[in-house]
């Protein structure tokens, strides 16, 4: 979950605006239809870039590129601001849409976590120092009282908390979110939205999200990006959802 392709050169932190991501005429063709048509973005430390469209215009299948996940023409570039050079190196934090979890499986939020950032066997006595260090990066979300409790038993707004500790442990030069509120309460999303932000600010991270609520991705979203297999328009909120393209897509959609 906080480690895939284009993995990088850990840092624990990042200064505001210091490296910027882009993506390079990303293209990906299944058998002989493209489904993703020269993707270019451009993404800044401390933005929060937001992803729209309908269901089927690429949107996921641009996050998974971005993650190694498929084959796909184009690249990505990873260039530090102050000094100029440019890193083949980048650490993804990935959230996913959700997670098939059986609600009985005895698995803890502890030993989820630990499977994920180390090699600690988790049918071993709980390693203290690892259990503390768990229990630190969920109190950044407010979810360090879940660490004992079995994944399949949280709610979908603790779950999703627990998912963002795990993704950003360690900080990741760029977070990816797939439509990480499905199933949440109406104040769990919001909440959700408010997290990410203060987040994006706090550690200057570049997050890169899908989305379909359009009232909260006009309050939160530095910038809009509309696509279609291709990009259609992008720029602030009020551009994007001014423009002719958006109308026509979400011409009925109160935004």
């Amino acid at each position: 979950m906080s480690e895939h392709a284009h993995k990088l050169n850990s840092h624990d932190s990042c200064e505001k605006h210091c490296h910027c991501i882009k993506v390079n005429n990303i293209s990906v063709t299944f058998g002989k239809q493209k489904v993703l048509d020269d993707i270019s973005l451009h993404m800044h430390c401390g933005e929060l870039t937001v992803l729209i469209g309908q269901n089927g215009a690429g949107k996921s299948t641009l996050l998974r590129a971005l993650l190694g996940e498929i084959p796909h023409e184009g690249n990505i570039e990873f260039k530090e601001t102050k000094t100029g050079n440019i890193s083949h190196v980048m650490k993804i934090g990935y959230v996913p849409q959700s997670l098939n979890i059986e609600r009985d499986i005895p698995m803890t939020v502890y030993d989820l976590f630990a499977s994920f950032i180390s090699r600690y066997p988790i049918w071993l006595p709980k390693n203290r120092r690892l259990y503390d260090k768990i229990r630190e990066q969920l109190r950044i979300f407010s979810v360090e009282d879940c660490i004992d409790r079995q994944v399949g038993k949280l709610s979908g707004g603790q779950l999703q908390r627990v998912m963002l500790s795990i993704a950003i442990t360690p900080m990741p030069d760029l977070l990816i979110l797939d439509e990480p509120v499905s199933g949440i309460d109406e104040n769990g999303v919001r909440d959700f939205y408010r997290l990410v932000n203060e987040m994006k600010e706090r550690n200057g991270l570049a997050v890169l999200l899908v989305s379909h609520d359009l009232e909260l991705v006009r309050k939160y979203a530095d910038k809009v990006v509309l696509i279609d297999n291709k990009i259609l328009c992008k720029g602030t909120p009020d551009e994007v959802y001014g423009d002719e393209n958006f109308k026509r897509i979400f011409g009925g959609i109160k935004a």
